[in-house]
């Protein structure tokens, strides 16, 4: 690259404000985020995009010594109506070598930090798996792995009631079951079969796809260091509590272990209310036989590590989806003396569809590929409640083995025109990104924007997936409308205040790292009350505070494709 002396005044002034940055700790910005960019880190030779306010006549990135290392012109910029506000991209891609760099404006009194290094995104992978560490039930977080996020243990759920909700004749109500181990499902210290499914589904997945990077990828977990990986034995920890959610009289499945209320903001081990199995639905049933049927496809291979546990899933996974053949619509129904988390869906066939291809493929029983060919339908991003695209998942990820009567509703074509939707529209955003409707939880949208294409990228080696993906990461780390990097204990844009019980009664300043914040929504303007004012346009309608459970909540099924997309990232840059 042609390399050339600026300035001197701007050197100068360039210097000046790196030592007060450094001074600090952190690049400071005012709040106009005249650029946005990736706050963690670029790779060294992928693409790395920055958004540049209306206005800016000129960017100039220098090295630590003052020499110029990039200039450009920007081009007229792009209006987005999600945001309220027009941004033109920069592509300073052919900046390539690793080092620390300062993106100025000539003309305004704000500099921004810029990190290029061959790893980027390895602490970030590493923070992103632990965050379910840190939110485990039953028990302690030591010092030894926690840090200053140790705490007692809280719910070690060993006598839970079985609610009204859920009686039958041979578990009346009142009767005292076992259900330990699992994560806290967000903010709150509830466990939710349906969210469940989803997460751990994702986290095996991510382990199917990535698993030599993740062999090697240690998180200082109690686990650390035996037979079995970090990401799998964490993802152990909450399938294992799903198994336990299931009765054994009839092979339904409870929908979720909850208190009646949510708790206050208080530690885990001081919530001591009663705890309760509710309800039995189709929803949880078809959830608990896809994920125990994903379980025993990942761990049938590690019988030796394991015993048992792999044969265990695929019976258990069998008898849930007779339960659910015989109640083929039982909807779950918040009782009246429930008030935590309802998770209700309406709509079971994407629950059959994906219950029953991970059924065929651990079997290959002709039941479960007639209940794939009948409840087919093409794949849209997935959710707790829609989980169309799991089943896709997993059924391309054997493509080969497929009989031609799958193959003939064109799984792979449908799949893969949803993820050229997305690279698309993220090839024409002003903010070079795919998401386009912002709902409760936007920022795991891009995160499974993101998975959806790495794993368009393992089937068809198209680099548009990834880079596209990449584009993704660069939205969540901050080069979205808000400014702020949305993952815990990273950027200079911080997220501060978590809704996380733990979180804001630790007394700890900062957060617990390597949560996603929900991220910005229209779907909830008055959880903060009257005070607290939002944008009005849904990419900025974002606050960090911790009574913002509509923006600023985490979520077990949003730290699930983070998990992928970061892990994903990291091992197929440097390869």
């Amino acid at each position: 690259m042609r390399r050339r002396c600026i300035n001197l005044a701007v050197v100068l002034l360039a210097i000046l404000l790196i030592t007060n940055c450094r001074s600090s700790g952190k690049v400071q910005n005012d709040s106009s985020d005249l650029v946005l960019l990736n706050q963690v880190g670029y790779q060294t030779n992928a693409q790395k995009l920055a958004l540049v306010a209306d206005g800016i006549n000129e960017v100039v990135i220098i090295d630590t010594e003052g020499t110029e290392v990039f200039r450009t012109v920007p081009a007229a910029a792009s209006y987005w109506d999600k945001s309220g506000d027009a941004v033109t991209v920069i592509d300073f891609s052919a900046v390539n070598v690793p080092g620390k760099y300062t993106l100025i404006l000539p003309g305004h009194n704000q500099t921004y930090e810029i990190n290029i290094s061959d790893r980027p995104f390895t602490e970030l992978s590493k923070a992103a798996l632990k965050s379910f560490y840190y939110n485990r039930t039953a028990i302690a977080i030591e010092p030894e792995f926690g840090g200053i996020w140790a705490r007692p243990a809280g719910h070690p759920d060993t006598a839970v009631l079985v609610h009204a909700s859920a009686a039958t004749e041979a578990r009346p109500e009142g009767t005292v079951i076992s259900s330990p181990l699992g994560w806290y499902d967000a903010g709150d210290y509830n466990k939710y079969v349906v969210n469940s499914g989803i997460t751990t589904y994702t986290m095996l997945q991510a382990f199917t796809d990535y698993q030599d990077y993740f062999r090697s990828l240690n998180i200082n977990i109690p686990e650390s260091g035996g037979p079995i990986p970090d990401v799998l034995a964490e993802t152990l920890f909450n399938l294992r509590w799903v198994l336990t959610m299931q009765d054994p009289n009839d092979g339904g499945v409870y929908h979720k272990l909850t208190n009646k209320q949510f708790d206050a903001f208080v530690m885990p081990h001081e919530a001591i209310a009663e705890r309760y199995v509710v309800q039995k639905g189709t929803a949880a049933a078809l959830n608990f036989a896809a994920l125990a049927g994903k379980g025993y496809r990942t761990l049938h291979t590690w019988n030796n590590e394991l015993p048992g546990l792999a044969d265990s899933c695929l019976r258990m996974a069998e008898f849930a989806w007779k339960w659910a053949v015989k109640n083929p619509e039982v909807e779950y129904k918040q009782p009246e003396d429930i008030a935590t988390g309802g998770y209700g869906d309406k709509n079971f066939n994407d629950e059959w569809f994906w219950a029953a291809s991970e059924l065929y493929l651990a079997t290959g029983k002709k039941e479960y590929l007639d209940v794939i060919l009948e409840k087919y339908s093409k794949p849209l991003v997935p959710t707790w409640n829609q989980t169309y695209a799991l089943g896709f998942i997993s059924l391309l990820d054997n493509y080969e083995l497929l009989p031609e009567t799958i193959k003939n509703t064109n799984l792979r074509e449908d799949f893969l025109t949803l993820v050229d939707e997305l690279t698309e529209i993220s090839k024409t955003s002003p903010y070079a990104v795919s998401i386009e409707n912002f709902a409760w939880g936007s920022n795991s949208d891009v995160a499974n924007h993101g998975m959806l294409k790495l794993f368009a990228f393992k089937i068809t080696g198209n680099d548009d997936y990834l880079v596209s993906a990449l584009s993704d990461m660069d939205y969540i780390l901050g080069r979205n409308a808000t400014g702020y990097c949305f993952v815990t204990g990273f950027g200079h844009k911080k997220v501060m205040n978590i809704h996380h019980r733990p979180s804001g009664a630790d007394g700890i300043e900062d957060p617990v790292p390597g949560f996603l914040s929900g991220g910005p929504n229209l779907s909830v303007l008055t959880d903060c009350g009257p005070d607290v004012e939002r944008s009005p346009y849904p990419a900025k309608s974002f606050v960090d505070l911790e009574c913002s459970y509509s923006t600023n909540e985490i979520a077990i099924n949003w730290n699930a494709p983070l998990v992928y997309l970061v892990a994903g990232l990291d091992a197929l840059l440097t390869r």
